[in-house]
């Protein structure tokens, strides 16, 4: 089994590690060391055949050399000639066996030439050299869902994911471990009781995913029938009927939702958000005090939904003071948020007569929304080169 794009990430690492075992070329004959040379400058510029004649001749002129053993593996991993690779891999660590990285792409190999169950001891013997290389954790993660060990790839791949929390191939692994773990945890519950409200909620969660709506409803209206003081469940719908802007209902399951669970803040915030859209300014002014004194450090949304309401109320000061702390308690200084916070201050200072400080809020306002269109041009610029990159290939 080979996964796409694997190659270039292969290549990458292998050639990080030539640069590390050039030392170990000291104390080889100058031939050696000129051959070993040779090979690495022919691998890095992608003159594969060039590097594994010359590491090949390297393994004849310092046969109990490792890393010449190391280095023709490589190679042969990159010419996707897997059974060469393991043979000289394995070579490399019957030599040397705690050689740095050998154990990595004997794994890589041996996973390539799908042998999951040695690529896996691999893997284990090099994770004991280095176990804190999110690489070797990566391709570990990898090898244990190819053999159908979810739980223990989910492991493996969270701690790749801690230690390198960028790395693209890493993150996609480790959201296909999850997912794979929750799809065997909701197959054994529809086994143990089909029939269960939990199944019919899992059910409207998938259905809300896919953005089948009416399903997610009528499921998630099933689990709420066999579990009707349930916590989660009542906001769960009213939230599938806000994705569907269907208001009154929205706001009906809020209430719902506040008579199970008194203390759910995020149903109190969504239920005034969701009275402000109906025009009932009052109603949310008087959920969102409630939202901000149980959390003094409450989200800018919070502060800036409150202003809202209170400058609908003509409660100016109040409005003026909320949109305030919303830009202070972002914790960017550019989003929607606080763009719009800037914008409602302007126009609060401007009814007030205050021209100067309507000046300087509408100035803020302008210079992030030119920022944040420059943005979004740049990335729609990069989406569409990164399209375009496939056809060129």
């Amino acid at each position: 089994m080979i996964l796409e794009g694997y190659p270039s990430r292969v290549r990458a690492i292998l050639l990080c590690t030539l640069l590390f075992f050039g030392v170990a070329l000291l104390g080889q004959s100058a031939q050696t060391e000129k051959t070993f040379n040779q090979g690495a400058e022919a691998l890095r510029n992608g003159r594969l055949d060039e590097a594994a004649e010359r590491f090949s001749q390297l393994t004849v002129l310092a046969p109990g050399f490792a890393e010449a053993y190391f280095n023709l593996g490589l190679v042969r991993l990159q010419q996707r000639d897997f059974h060469s690779a393991i043979l000289a891999l394995q070579k490399s660590v019957n030599l040397k066996p705690r050689l740095r990285g050998a154990n990595l792409f004997l794994g890589i190999a041996k996973y390539r030439n799908e042998d999951y169950l040695d690529a896996q001891t691999a893997l284990k013997r090099e994770l004991e050299i280095a176990p804190s290389n999110p690489d070797v954790l990566m391709w570990l993660g990898v090898v244990q869902l190819a053999r159908g060990e979810n739980s223990s790839a989910v492991v493996s791949l969270d701690k790749a994911a801690k230690l390198n929390p960028d790395n693209v191939d890493i993150l996609y692994h480790r959201g296909r471990a999850h997912m794979l773990v929750s799809k065997e945890s909701y197959e054994q519950m529809y086994k143990v009781d089909p029939k269960s409200w939990r199944v019919h909620q899992v059910l409207s969660q998938s259905f809300t995913e896919a953005d089948r709506l009416d399903d997610a409803i009528k499921e998630c209206t099933e689990a709420i029938r066999s579990k009707p003081d349930e916590p989660g469940l009542h906001e769960q719908l009213a939230d599938i009927y806000w994705k569907q802007n269907q208001l009154e209902q929205a706001e009906t399951e809020f209430e719902n939702e506040l008579k199970v669970d008194r203390q759910s803040t995020s149903s109190m915030y969504k239920l005034a958000v969701v009275s402000l859209e109906r025009s009932k300014p009052a109603v949310a002014a008087e959920l969102l005090k409630q939202v901000v004194q149980r959390s003094p450090g409450s989200s800018a949304e919070a502060y800036y939904q409150l202003g809202r309401a209170q400058a609908q109320l003509a409660e100016n000061e109040a409005a003026i003071g909320n949109f305030k702390l919303a830009i202070k308690q972002s914790q960017q200084p550019d989003t929607e948020t606080v763009r719009q916070s800037y914008y409602q201050l302007a126009q609060l200072y401007r009814r007030a007569q205050h021209l100067e400080e309507s000046r300087q809020a509408l100035e803020s306002f302008l210079r992030l929304k030119q920022q944040a269109d420059a943005n979004e041009e740049l990335k729609l610029q990069d989406k569409l080169k990164r399209a375009a990159q496939p056809a060129a290939r």
